[in-house]
């Protein structure tokens, strides 16, 4: 596989999970997008604000091409990067993170797979990297918060799937879900009853 192809798996699998991302906001009110699901507060629209740090970080100060882009950091404010303040709207979120994926792209379309960058909060001792690593670093973040989202969003409205038009679910019908989530919830039951007896 030559350096090209490479360099376009890695994106496409990236991509993937920027997309899909977004996706996961469509149709929702701001309330919505915003409102922490679970007690760490994990929300939507907090996910997409902290993957632009990530990717105008890893890609863009790592190796030596900061953004204009930049993202400002409350040290006062735990987690900052983790929700969006009122103030910032959906679509000032979303247009930075889209901005940060053209500085992103730019970075790997100008640089080797074997470039050498410095992790700028990473120990000076060990934050030597390459852009594959980086590469391979931020498409497995992206697509694990993908996966959050995923979660978050059946949780707001029942929607669910992998991509729009194309959700890789057995089904789309109501009842043939309730049926399987029994299912479910019956092996889980019986395995539990088997443990128990067990110890």
């Amino acid at each position: 596989m030559t350096e090209s192809d490479s360099k376009a798996l890695f994106r496409r699998y990236l991509q993937g999970g920027r997309e899909a991302l977004l996706w996961k906001l469509e149709g929702l009110s701001e309330y919505d997008i915003r409102r922490p699901m679970v007690p760490t507060g994990t929300n939507l629209l907090g996910i997409i604000k902290h993957l632009t740090g990530v990717e105008l970080g890893y890609f863009g100060d790592t190796f030596g091409r900061p953004s204009e882009d930049r993202l400002s950091h409350d040290d006062n404010e735990p987690n900052a990067d983790m929700f969006a303040a009122a103030s910032e709207s959906r679509e000032f979120i979303t247009i930075r993170y889209r901005r940060a994926w053209a500085h992103a792209d730019a970075t790997i379309d100008a640089l080797p797979l074997d470039a050498i960058g410095h992790v700028p909060w990473w120990p000076a001792d060990r934050n030597e990297v390459t852009l594959r690593h980086v590469l391979i670093r931020v498409s497995t973040d992206t697509n694990r918060h993908a996966g959050h989202a995923d979660i978050l969003r059946e949780l707001i409205d029942g929607s669910a799937g992998f991509l729009n038009g194309n959700a890789f679910l057995p089904s789309d019908d109501q009842d043939w879900w309730r049926s399987y989530r029994d299912r479910v919830d019956r092996a889980a039951r019986e395995a539990s009853g088997a443990a128990s007896r067990e110890s």
